[in-house]
């Protein structure tokens, strides 16, 4: 099985490539156009092998793709390229647009004309899976669960783009027979996390003593999904779940935004060195809020866990843990990335400063 993955210098995306690579005995071809989140030292650790290659290109280059597929001939699909910073959407949505939506119509055209030219025991085996986010859902109340039926109402340009891009997905599958599955996610965490994102934001600026930004009054709620279980997640649904169905995949860890980031910020606490203490909580400050901020997310994910078998293993205290040690023992990588140009500056202010101007 040869899996084409888009997007495998990311965050997420490496992690598949990481579990691929260790757990199963599958070829992976990792499509990356090195946007400013990607980073292939991500994947230094297994690297290298046999069974991985590389390909720098856009996913939105239709030609590219052709000769991609063409001269790779994957058995399937995982997409995971995307723009997927809420703040960065809000300043600039074109490249949401451009990425998440014209990337993904292209990536559906090429594997479509891939898929039918597959002779038809490799044509009947063919995947194109889709990974999403719960943003598309919208916002909860304090009670309620996404579930796979839950209308989509997107509230920023970010989670606008990725419902379009499902429903792109759901077309190409109801209309030319491309053999899909799309997965809807919760909140991912863990290691090579881009420092843009909370958890990696908190953890970073309290090792440098910077302050630590909550967005109001902090009582957002996320579900926190590791990214290990994520990606177990991601081939239980690839290689078993049904063609044409969607899948949720949370962790069953809620969690107010502001409570997070107190347990972050004691964990913190406890990983410094004898002598060398310090409260990171001193280090909070509450900031002006998101523009459109949702205010609750939460997945049902008792479909995967009923239909496929597949349950969260990571603790999220445990998993935070780790988290943390990860980052504090991983200095150099995320060094590298503040050496790049990215300070961890807040973004996502364009219409909140717009909004000010005006009411002057």
């Amino acid at each position: 099985m040869r899996l084409l993955v888009t997007g495998g210098a990311g965050f997420i995306g490496s992690a598949l490539v990481r579990h691929c690579l260790r757990e199963t005995e599958y070829e992976v071809i990792n499509l990356d156009n090195l946007s400013y989140a990607a980073n292939l030292e991500n994947l230094d650790a297994v690297l290298p092998n046999a069974r991985y290659g590389f390909v720098k290109a856009d996913i939105a280059d239709a030609d590219a793709l052709q000769r991609i597929f063409a001269s790779h001939d994957p058995d399937g699909v995982i997409h995971l390229a995307a723009e997927s910073h809420v703040d960065r959407s809000i300043d600039g949505p074109a490249d949401f647009i451009q990425t998440n939506i014209v990337g993904t119509f292209e990536l559906l055209n090429a594997a479509r004309r891939h898929w039918e030219n597959l002779a038809s025991t490799r044509k009947s085996r063919f995947r194109f899976l889709h990974v999403s986010t719960d943003e598309v859902f919208g916002s909860l109340g304090k009670e309620g669960y996404f579930t796979e039926t839950t209308p989509y109402q997107p509230n920023s340009p970010y989670s606008a783009s990725k419902a379009s891009s499902d429903m792109l997905v759901r077309a190409w599958h109801h209309t030319y027979g491309l053999p899909v599955v799309i997965t809807n996610c919760s909140n991912n965490y863990g290691p090579y996390q881009f420092p843009e994102k909370l958890i990696p934001t908190v953890i970073l600026n309290g090792c440098e003593d910077k302050p630590i930004p909550v967005y109001g009054e902090g009582t957002n709620v996320r579900d926190w999904l590791h990214v290990e279980d994520h990606v177990r997640a991601l081939l239980t649904v690839f290689e078993r779940g049904r063609v044409g169905d969607y899948y949720n995949i949370g962790g069953r860890n809620e969690m107010r935004n502001v409570d997070l980031v107190h347990l972050l910020c004691d964990l913190l606490d406890k990983a410094q060195p004898e002598g060398k203490a310090r409260r990171h909580r001193n280090l909070i400050e509450f900031v002006k809020d998101r523009p459109g901020h949702d205010q609750r997310y939460a997945i049902d994910a008792s479909k995967i866990e009923r239909d496929l078998g597949w349950v969260p293993l990571m603790n999220g205290e445990e998993g935070m843990r780790q988290t943390v040690e990860w980052y504090l023992t991983n200095r150099k990588w995320w060094s590298n990335i503040r050496a790049r140009g990215f300070s961890g500056a807040r973004i996502g202010l364009e219409s909140v400063l717009s909004g000010e101007q005006g009411a002057k």
